[in-house]
């Protein structure tokens, strides 16, 4: 991962807020792996599962150092989330660790980005599978001890949601019998997207001045 990306503005900018450096790392990650995709032809409410103005006032909630203009939105940008995506989001409130305060944003994320193909880790912009059980576990705490197997996660999460809804992804009464044992439990490893996308986006010598 590059040190003069976005991913250190971002961290840079998320100075002066109360979130652990765990925290802060994870939403600099996520937030600047969107922001890659905005230019590649997406949108960062797309991209983060977040209405215009909901996100605009979380990013500035999380980093309060950022100028005016640094993120990309354009309000009113629309989108739309599918069931899939909003039992999944459900799940997660629903399990989510009561003293967190991230936990409701979060919920939202990770939702959107497990709509997308690759590792739930990769898709969020973080260094290994490692790091997201760490923030499942902080943050979801209930859901992290439920997947007691250590299941991969998106698979976990809908056979959760798949179980509350009276369905199953395997057939089979438990997880050693299930033909699909390889895709739940397999390796999870592979390149961080965010280090793969080195040249992430231009940065200005500008970029972290305060509007005037």
């Amino acid at each position: 991962m590059r040190t003069d990306g976005i991913y250190m503005d971002l961290l840079k900018a998320s100075d002066g807020t109360d979130l652990p450096p765990e925290d802060r790392h994870v939403l600099a990650s996520l937030v600047a792996l969107a922001m890659e995709e905005v230019r590649r032809g997406n949108t960062l409410p797309s991209a983060l599962g977040l209405r215009a103005d909901a996100l605009e006032s979380f990013l500035g909630h999380v980093f309060p150092q950022a100028p005016k203009g640094f993120f990309p939105i354009q309000a009113p940008e629309q989108f739309e989330r599918t069931t899939e995506e909003d039992s999944i989001r459900q799940l997660l409130l629903r399990f989510r660790t009561p003293s967190s305060v991230l936990a409701p944003a979060l919920a939202t994320l990770i939702a959107r980005r497990s709509m997308h193909p690759n590792h739930l880790w990769q898709d969020l912009g973080l260094r290994d599978r490692t790091e997201l059980s760490r923030l499942m576990s902080t943050h979801f705490a209930p859901l992290a001890h439920r997947n007691h197997q250590d299941m991969k996660w998106k698979r976990f999460f809908y056979r959760m949601t798949c179980t509350e809804e009276g369905f199953s992804l395997c057939a089979a009464p438990v997880c050693s019998a299930c033909s699909d044992l390889a895709n739940c439990f397999g390796d999870e490893s592979g390149e961080s997207l965010l280090a793969r996308n080195q040249f992430l986006m231009p940065r200005s010598p500008e970029a972290l001045r305060p509007a005037l």
